[in-house]
């Protein structure tokens, strides 16, 4: 699963970032987090508040940070869905 945070490297970004791998860490969930933070990368998935949030190429947040339940869900829901197909 591959998880991009958008943002131009602020303090919520890397807040963020640190939430996405505590709680994916705390689930043993297997991620990949990228930080994004080339605006023209960032402009693509049409996200006008930072820090994004893309999974697996969809945008689940933008202009907050996530809460860690939040998280959670959005990880439940692509390993649920990757042990259906």
């Amino acid at each position: 699963m591959i998880i991009e945070v958008l943002g131009p490297g602020c303090a919520k970004c890397a807040s963020t970032k640190k939430l996405i791998s505590e709680v994916a860490e705390g689930m043993g969930a297997e991620v990949s987090i990228e930080p994004v933070t080339d605006l023209m990368e960032i402009t693509r998935y049409d996200v006008m508040s930072t820090p994004g949030v893309v999974i697996d190429g969809e945008v689940v947040s933008s202009g907050k940070v996530p809460s860690r339940q939040e998280i959670r869900v959005w990880i439940e829901e692509r390993i649920g869905s990757a042990d259906e197909g």
